[in-house]
């Protein structure tokens, strides 16, 4: 490659990963992953600790080689281009200014770095300074700035020289919560103003739905879905999937029938009945329900829903919403979160109805 040449100096790249595998000993970090990212996409990649998040970020930043596979930044193979080279801008959850430098001079320092005119830099950290607003703070050195205010500095210069992808590393995760949410706000609006492929790294699942155009989930090194957020919470693919996105209820189902474009199993010597899964007929399976689709009534006759008799065992006052801990007649643990403001307080040892409309619920296969 030419000297000071870089890939993916147009707006908004795509990068396609292709079986990559990352091994450090004997140890897999990642395992055979392909995944697409598309062009000015806010992609989140979401798993727990030591999932492979984090090294599939370093791979796609070039601060690591992978094992095995390939990426492919818009038709050009890019796995062996030094990470100076890619055009990426990165943000780390330390935030990583320098700490002898002002909020301008930070945001100026990849523009120097790719020897921009003066005027250049000076118009570019202008509107970077105003678009995170941040003006005002411009002759401020770091160790002066709040946490979120360090924040919008690191995110300025990662997008000064508008780069064609944007890696964020847990960016917010040391951030309080108010903070975060306001920060979470913040790279929403920057992502829809500069068009700019964002890839995000995070533990936190409220983070990744509230955030990202699509969601990968990992674990154990494995990219178990791909998909909008609410595609991944409502209809998971797997028990891991559905678990770590949210709470969930799981009751355990015998033999799948199928009867058009619905699916039915006994559950407690009851019927459960969901929409029509690629789960096959004739097999056990987990029909899984989130506790906020489930209500607590009187009466469980609906030809829409399914409704099984339980037994209160207590409540969780949350603000907003009451968590009602039940248990079926055969000893089936179940949440159900209900809005507080339009609920009658139920006492313990009440008995009812849970009921959830058929479409709510969905199938997953047994032991997942």
């Amino acid at each position: 490659m030419p000297q000071g040449m870089q890939l993916g100096d147009t707006k908004a790249a795509e990068i396609k990963a292709i079986s990559i595998g990352k091994s450090f000993g004997a140890f897999h970090a990642l395992k055979d992953l392909s995944l697409d990212i598309k062009r000015g996409e806010f992609l989140t990649l979401l798993g727990p600790s030591g999932s492979g998040k984090t090294t599939f970020l370093m791979i796609l930043a070039g601060f690591l080689a992978p094992t095995s596979g390939k990426l492919v930044m818009d038709g050009k193979d890019i796995t062996s281009v030094p990470a100076e080279d890619r055009s990426y801008g990165m943000v780390f959850q330390g935030y990583a200014l320098f700490p002898h430098l002002t909020v301008e001079q930070n945001i100026a320092f990849p523009l120097k770095v790719r020897r921009r005119s003066a005027a250049d830099i000076k118009r570019r950290v202008g509107e970077m300074v105003e678009r995170v607003g941040l003006v005002g703070h411009e002759k401020k050195l770091p160790a002066k700035l709040s946490g979120g205010q360090q924040q919008r500095v690191a995110l300025a210069r990662a997008l000064a020289f508008e780069p064609s992808v944007l890696l964020l590393d847990e960016p917010f995760s040391a951030l309080d919560k108010n903070l975060r949410e306001m920060m979470q706000e913040e790279a929403k609006r920057l992502h829809q103003e500069t068009g700019t492929t964002f890839v995000f790294v995070t533990h936190d699942q409220s983070e990744a739905l509230a955030l990202s155009s699509r969601v990968a989930i990992f674990n154990h090194g494995e990219l178990l879905q791909v998909g909008k957020p609410q595609e991944v919470y409502e209809r998971p693919t797997n028990r891991f999937v559905a678990e770590f996105l949210g709470e969930i209820n799981l009751l355990p189902l015998d033999t799948v029938q199928l009867d058009g474009e619905r699916a039915s199993g006994r559950f407690e010597e009851q019927t459960i009945v969901v929409n029509k899964s690629a789960i096959l007929a004739g097999r056990a399976a987990v029909a899984a329900v989130r506790p906020e689709h489930m209500v607590i009534t009187t009466d469980g006759r609906d030809a829409n829903c399914n409704a099984i008799t339980c037994r209160v065992e207590g409540a969780t006052y949350l603000g907003a919403s009451t968590k009602y801990h039940l248990r079926t007649r055969m000893g089936t643990s179940l949440a159900v979160s209900m809005p507080t403001a339009t609920t009658q307080p139920m006492p313990p040892d009440t008995d009812v109805w849970v009921s959830w409309p058929v479409h709510q619920g969905f199938l997953l296969p047994n032991g997942s």
